[in-house]
C-alpha cells in the first residue's frame, strides 16, 4: 500500500547543495590550513551534524577551529545558495503532483532549511511541514528526529516513507521502522542495505508509491 506520509531529506534529495556546501566547507577550512578534495568532504561530511564535522576537522588539523568558523560557513553558504543553489531535476514536478502528506526532515538549522526551499520554489509545498533537528534536538542516524515528524503529523512509523540520500538518514530511516527510498544520482560507494530501494532519480518514485 502506498505510505500515509512522505518524510524528504532537504540536502541532496529536494535542494542539489551538497557540491555548493562542501565546496565553501573545503574553501573554508583551506585557509586555516587543512587541505581536503571535494570528494572527500562528500564522502565525510554528506548529512552529518555540523557540531560533529567541526570535531573531525579539529581532530585532523590539531587544533581548535575559530569560533567564527560555523557562523562564518553558515554565512558564505547562504550567499551561495541565495546566488545558485536548484532544485534537484524533478523536485518540483513531484511535490506539486503528490496528493498526499509530506514533510521535510533535515539535520540543518531551519534558517538554512528555509532558505533552500524558499529559492528553488519548494517552499510553498512544505511551509507548515518542516522539521530541523536543531529544534527536535535529535540528529540522524538518531531515529528520533523521523519519529517526531511521524507523531507530529500523526502517522505511524510503519506507515511512513523516507527519502534519504546519506547513510545517516537512510539508517535513521530503516530504524525508525520505515520504508526507505535512496536516492543515489552516482553508484553509491557503500553497499547499502537490502530493504533500501534505490532510486537514480525523483521521477522514479511516484511508481513505486503506486
Amino acid at each position: 500500500m502506498p505510505p500515509n506520509l512522505l518524510l524528504f531529506d532537504c540536502d541532496g534529495v529536494l535542494v542539489d547543495s551538497e557540491i555548493l556546501g562542501n565546496k565553501i566547507l573545503v574553501e573554508a577550512v583551506a585557509e586555516h590550513g587543512l587541505y581536503l578534495t571535494l570528494e572527500e568532504a562528500l564522502r565525510t561530511f554528506r548529512g552529518g551534524k555540523m557540531a560533529e564535522c567541526v570535531a573531525l576537522l579539529e581532530k585532523r588539523l590539531g587544533r581548535t577551529l575559530p569560533e567564527d568558523f560555523v557562523p562564518e560557513i553558515r554565512r558564505r553558504t547562504d550567499d551561495a545558495f541565495r546566488s545558485a543553489l536548484e532544485a534537484v531535476p524533478g523536485a518540483l514536478d513531484l511535490v506539486r503532483t503528490l496528493t498526499g502528506a509530506k514533510c521535510v526532515v533535515s539535520n540543518g538549522p531551519r534558517t538554512k532549511i528555509e532558505l533552500s526551499l524558499s529559492v528553488t520554489g519548494l517552499f510553498p509545498y512544505f511551509q507548515n511541514h518542516i522539521f530541523s533537528a536543531y529544534e527536535v534536538g535529535v540528529w540522524k542516524p538518531d531515529p528520533g528526529l523521523f519519529l517526531h515528524a511521524a507523531q507530529a503529523m500523526g502517522v505511524a512509523p510503519e506507515h511512513c516513507a523516507v527519502v534519504e540520500d546519506s547513510m545517516s538518514g537512510i539508517r535513521a530511516g530503516l530504524a525508525a521502522g520505515m520504508k526507505v527510498f535512496a536516492l543515489q544520482q552516482h553508484e553509491s560507494e557503500v553497499d547499502l542495505p537490502e530493504e533500501v530501494v534505490v532510486i537514480r532519480s525523483l521521477a522514479e518514485l511516484p511508481s513505486l508509491l503506486a
